[in-house]
């Protein structure tokens, strides 16, 4: 059985580099909006953002516009770092390699939670805020299973071919 050349894997590397991004991107955006003063659906990541913001806005200001600018570098340096394979390719994509499973598995099980909770399969002590559980059910821990499984898809269809992984049926 003969491999498929390396070539016919970029265009799929190069589609889960960019939803990476995109979803990292619109992670970092809603951090940045918040802090810049921001306040639509704040309340979506829980009462305790709200609060922060509240009681203390310019360090939350300072905390989620450092937190922002994270986002974005985590979104858009594993796609760069495929461009340029420059002298830190192999420990940035190992970086990301770990950055796209910690991903998926809390974006992964904190969404399954938030629609349990909404299903009513779990119930929490003490109840919980429907806005906010809608949100970790709908946008920001899917956003991060999305990020982390087109990161972890790219990466995957981008890793380099070797005679080791052909033997073993890899390509």
């Amino acid at each position: 059985m003969q491999s498929q050349p390396v070539g016919q894997h970029i265009p799929i590397a190069s589609l889960g580099f960019a939803a990476a991004a995109v979803a990292g991107l619109l992670h970092g955006t809603a951090s940045l909006y918040w802090a810049i003063g921001g306040r639509w659906q704040l309340e979506s990541v829980g009462d305790w953002a709200v609060e922060l913001v509240d009681d203390h806005p310019v360090w939350s200001g300072v905390g989620l516009g450092l937190l922002a600018v994270l986002k974005a570098f985590a979104a858009i340096v594993p796609a760069l770092n495929e461009r340029q394979k420059g002298s830190g390719y192999r420990a940035i994509r190992l970086c990301s390699w770990a950055g796209g499973v910690l991903l998926v598995a809390w974006g992964g099980l904190s969404t399954m939670s938030a629609w349990a909770v909404l299903a009513g399969v779990i119930t929490p002590d003490g109840g919980y805020d429907r806005a906010t559980m809608v949100g970790h059910a709908v946008a920001w821990d899917p956003l991060f299973l999305i990020w982390g499984g087109a990161l972890l898809i790219a990466l995957w269809t981008s890793r380099r071919r070797t005679p080791t992984n052909r033997l073993f049926g890899q390509h």
